[in-house]
């Protein structure tokens, strides 16, 4: 391979012509598609969205719209507008009021009640709408965070949605219906199961879930008996996410008897989630001139998150990242996060980051994995521009597992409320587990029974066996620093127990401490993995980390004990500066 040497140096600043110039990309149009005025109303449901806001009587309303359909917000705010403004006038489309009634009013008196009438809807506050430019995270979730900006009292989200439940506000859903010829639909089905005896699981993505029951009927008539048509649920821990079920398939076992054939290319979550769930999925493109069903398989992609996840049994500092806001009992999922990476004697640090990308993520160099609490499409992160493995909630149980306990059964989801679901099942085991042992007597058992000898309290972090990093192939010793800091303290106690001279437990403080060579910082008395990677890995630790102080007190940061001479700098305005007392300009 021959390389060619620059015969010029490279443009390392703006040239003068373009100084004010708009650094803007400029979009493509075919991504900046302009609806007709007439489908406007169609597409984006104007009349039910100003029925639901009318039955509501929300007056401060958000639209929140994804990046691709803001070119049409203002004509959907303008359209919602008059909608409402017809709404509270209490005129229909198209008709006018009468002029007499049928039981005899006379025209004064008719006159009189139309005059007050109006009065009182002039009283009536007009509602105000609000376009959310950005969102705090990503697009299928609701934007609480921006909403409350604003005190929305609800909003409504345009565009496919993943349908995780809201915490604090009321959505209006509108999925932006989207065309799709089902005649061609028909003779691909026909062409991919010949079978007629086949059971088939019709679903598509959200924007073409509308077209399902027409598809449906259109099959039955061509002898296809054993289809089944998915309605969409807001239930994102179903079987099928946010989709209806067979009835005769309630149960994970029999729900495999089945195919699946899916219109429009599905996000990665959901298609891992579906694959460890049916027999097979083809998926119908409506992104090509010819579609053609496609089969899928997510082996490959099952086998690379496992692989991520057993990358990360020996790391010994977790992060977890706050995709969400919004989402229903995300602090339960946090609590339940930290509470697993505790008892696994590992560290975990909080980060909210909004929109997360490769370059926040890389600012924290002693995070070794990450973890993601968001909606259960976004939390599945598949890009190799980031330099730590992304997992989900579900994954990291798996990847705090040992090798002995750890069973990987192809099963996979993106849904935390899967995970906390099963969580209370298994404490709710547990506790009948307990329950029966002691024939309902409950017994109080000493702990400090249960815990070694004063004289053994060493024993446990010398004793621990090293693990095994499959992604290096050697073998790692400190992968659980919380574990020694717990046994540490468990000798503190022991010591003031049975009144051993000398002991003393760590003071109470917010200071950093250095304790001796080999161990870890502390911060108030508790292992800190991060402060010991600030303290002995990190080159640059703040402003004044250089300088160096001397026996004289004093340091200019070349450690020759001198503090470095007071100049005055520049002043006045950038295209003359003055220096010095001689006024010399620059």
């Amino acid at each position: 391979m021959t390389t060619t040497a620059l015969e010029t140096a490279p443009v390392l600043s703006t040239p003068d012509t373009h100084i004010f110039g708009d650094p803007t990309p400029v979009a493509e149009p075919s991504s900046l598609q302009r609806l007709p005025d007439e489908q406007i109303a169609l597409t984006y449901e104007i009349e039910r969205t100003v029925r639901e806001i009318r039955e509501g009587r929300w007056k401060r309303i958000a639209l929140q719209f994804p990046d691709q359909m803001l070119v049409d917000a203002p004509r959907v705010y303008e359209a919602l507008t008059q909608g409402l403004g017809k709404a509270r006038r209490n005129v229909p489309n198209g008709t006018r009021a009468p002029q007499r009634e049928e039981n005899g009013t006379t025209d004064g008196e008719l006159a009189s009640g139309i005059e007050q009438l109006s009065v009182e809807i002039e009283k009536e506050p007009e509602e105000r709408l609000f376009i959310l430019a950005d969102t705090s995270y990503g697009a299928c979730c609701v934007d609480e965070v921006a909403a409350e900006h604003v005190d929305a009292d609800v909003v409504v989200h345009y565009g496919r949605s993943c349908l995780s439940p809201p915490s604090r506000l009321p959505v209006i859903y509108v999925f932006t219906e989207r065309p799709l010829d089902l005649n061609q639909v028909v003779s691909t089905f026909k062409r991919t199961y010949p079978d007629r005896s086949q059971k088939v699981i019709l679903m598509a993505d959200i924007p073409y879930s509308h077209h399902i029951p027409d598809l449906h009927a259109r099959l039955e008539s061509e002898g296809y008996d054993y289809t089944y048509a998915t309605s969409i649920i807001h239930k994102p821990s179903s079987l099928l996410p946010n989709r209806t079920i067979p009835p005769d398939a309630t149960d994970p076992d029999a729900l495999r008897e089945y195919q699946l054939f899916h219109i429009s290319s599905p996000p990665t979550s959901l298609l891992l989630t579906l694959s460890s769930r049916v027999g097979a999925i083809h998926i119908y493109p409506t992104d090509t001139p010819s579609p053609t069903a496609i089969p899928t398989s997510s082996a490959m992609t099952l086998r690379r998150r496992y692989a991520l996840l057993t990358s990360l049994s020996t790391v010994s500092v977790f992060g977890i990242l706050i995709n969400t806001l919004s989402v229903k009992n995300y602090m339960h999922m946090l609590s339940h996060v930290q509470s697993l990476i505790s008892a696994a004697g590992k560290k975990a640090y909080t980060f909210v980051v909004g929109k997360v990308n490769a370059a926040k993520v890389a600012n924290f160099s002693e995070v070794g994995g990450w973890v993601v609490i968001g909606c259960w499409e976004s939390s599945l992160i598949e890009s190799s521009e980031f330099w730590k493995p992304i997992i989900t909630p579900f994954e990291l149980r798996l990847a705090l597992q040992g090798d002995e306990e750890r069973v990987w059964t192809g099963e996979w989801t993106g849904d935390f409320m899967a995970v906390l679901g099963e969580k209370e099942q298994q404490e709710g085991q547990g506790d009948e587990q307990v329950t029966a042992a002691t024939n309902g007597r409950p017994t109080q058992i000493d702990s400090a029974e249960q815990e070694d000898q004063p004289g053994d309290y060493d024993s446990e972090e010398e004793s621990a066996p090293p693990e095994f990093d499959l992604r290096t192939g050697r073998y790692v010793s400190h992968s659980r620093p919380m574990r020694s800091s717990t046994s540490t303290s468990t000798a503190h106690a022991h010591a003031a127990q049975n009144g051993i001279a000398g002991a003393s437990t760590a003071p109470s403080s917010n200071a950093l401490t250095k304790r001796a060579n080999g161990d870890l910082a502390q911060v108030g008395g508790v292992v800190s993995p991060g402060a010991e990677f600030l303290r002995s890995q990190r080159t640059w630790q703040g402003l004044g980390s250089d300088y160096t102080e001397t026996q004289d007190g004093e340091g200019d940061g070349n450690g020759d004990g001198h503090a470095a001479r007071m100049e005055e700098g520049r002043r006045g305005i950038a295209s003359r500066y003055v220096v010095g007392e001689d006024e010399r300009q620059h």
